[in-house]
């Protein structure tokens, strides 16, 4: 019964994030035609600075209160105080660190641009904390509500701008609206008075101690790479490899992503018996593996016809880009799935001890890539960072949940073989298909078609059986 709650509620999620991705690819398929690389790259910049302060900021609420046995009214209202306190945080650290961050780009606008994508955190500051009863109870429909509406009312103010002539702004206004309109719409779905109150913090203070400072070093670690292409090269490249970065993850950030919230939430229930989570982990990282690994190799193969189909001619060195980033991408969703065993298990310092181990790397990885081989070889240095960070991924595994490395790589080699098949089928059938001068669209829907169908197969063949219990 567990199990098919946390599956419902990971499907109401999951489909959320598929359809606000639709409306996401329908806003950049039209930004693609419109502004240039050096557009892109310049909103990269703002973006990337304001994604930073907001991740370090941030305070989960939400994953605080939902790992607790029982809340109560004062548990809601020293939420709303902390993200009512962070919000004001936020805007000060924003505003601090703007003027300086546009001289040392040497670009001036980027302070109006950081400040109205400051909008979008703060906003995210005041929603509604009585919306955790819905994640305590694995019901996330209106969590679904939320991301589509938000996505919905970001979509029109998109298009406004760009009939108005927009350049950029149009990218801004995107990242800020999404997150006006869900916490408008947040006190609708779920009612709350807001009260200022620290009664319950003694709930918060632990959890958040360690959790912040694991999001202190993830927030440098996921936008070092653009400060670092944003520093040393030109904004066509930087909005090329932002461009290309963003299509990678969008396995990660639309179906595995959106299912970890109700994966934690299960996690918690069954935190105190060590068989059990130990079983729910193994069955969650072969689910989430499943589909990373398919989705991943096949765009990382189809990167030339995905970028010509989505973006246009003018993105067709953001290919190769694509490519490399789109197979550094495969280990995360495994990375999610212990994100999600260690909260559960109020275990955040293993997560801040991960990102250390992550950050010392990338120090030495990303400045060396960059040197080799600009913006090439900082991809490279990403793929090469994926494959080590696995290796730290299965050992961590092991010491939360007492689970061997080998029983952990038995539990998904079966994948691995899979979408090695469907990888060799892929690299036979590019040049024939390409020989016969079809559209990109039609490639693209042969070459998948045929990699699932491979991928499947090999599957029942090892004889894998996805089941529930």
């Amino acid at each position: 019964m567990l199990a098919f709650k946390a599956i419902r509620g990971a499907g109401w999620l999951v489909l959320s994030r598929f359809i606000s991705r639709i409306i996401d690819f329908i806003t950049l398929l039209i930004l693609a035609r419109i502004l240039s690389p050096a557009d892109f790259g310049t909103a990269a910049l703002a973006t990337s600075l304001v994604v930073v302060v907001d991740t370090v900021l941030e305070v989960p609420v939400t994953q605080a209160l939902v790992r607790l046995r029982s809340i109560d009214q004062s548990h809601l209202d020293t939420g709303f105080t902390l993200g009512f306190l962070r919000s004001i945080v936020v805007a000060i650290a924003v505003f601090a660190i703007a003027w300086p961050f546009a001289i040392f780009n040497h670009d001036h606008i980027l302070i109006p641009l950081v400040a109205v994508l400051a909008i979008g955190p703060v906003a995210k500051g005041f929603a509604s904390p009585a919306m955790v009863q819905f994640a305590r109870e694995l019901g996330f429909k209106p969590a679904f509500i939320l991301e589509i509406a938000g996505k919905i009312g970001a979509c029109v103010v998109v298009a406004i701008i760009v009939m108005s002539g927009g350049t950029y702004w149009a990218i801004v206004a995107n990242f800020a609206t999404a997150s006006v309109v869900s916490t408008l719409l947040s006190y609708v779905l779920a009612p709350y008075r807001p009260a200022f109150s620290l009664a319950r913090l003694s709930d918060f203070v632990g959890f958040l101690g360690w959790f912040s400072a694991a999001q202190l070093v993830a927030a440098i670690n996921w936008q070092s790479d653009r400060f670092l292409i944003g520093a040393l090269a030109d904004k066509p490249s930087l909005g090329r490899y932002a461009v290309a970065s963003d299509v990678s993850v969008i396995p990660t950030q639309s179906i595995i992503g959106p299912a970890m919230q109700p994966v934690m939430a299960a996690f918690s229930r069954v935190a105190h018996e060590s068989d059990r989570i130990g079983q729910a982990f193994l069955k969650a990282a072969n689910l989430v593996m499943l589909i990373s690994v398919p989705a991943c190799l096949g765009i990382s193969l189809t990167a030339n016809l995905v970028t010509n189909i989505l973006l246009g001619a003018q993105w067709k060195d953001a290919a190769p880009i694509l490519s490399i980033l789109a197979l550094s991408i495969i280990p995360v969703p495994y990375f999610q799935t212990l994100y999600s065993a260690s909260l559960a298990l109020d275990k955040p310092q293993m997560i801040f001890r991960l990102n250390v181990k992550e950050l010392c790397l990338r120090a030495f990885f990303l400045p060396s890539g960059f040197y080799l081989g600009s913006i090439f070889g900082v991809s490279a240095a990403r793929l090469a960072l994926s494959l080590i960070m696995a290796v730290f991924y299965l050992t961590d595994a092991r010491k939360l949940l007492g689970l061997g490395i080998l029983a952990q790589i038995r539990n998904i080699w079966k994948i691995l073989v899979a979408g090695s098949a469907m990888a060799a089928v892929v690299l036979f059938l590019r040049p024939e298909i390409a020989s016969t001068g079809m559209h990109d669209i039609f490639q693209l829907a042969m070459l998948s078609a045929a990699g699932a169908a491979v991928y499947a197969f090999t599957l029942i063949i090892l004889g894998v059986r996805l089941t529930l219990r």
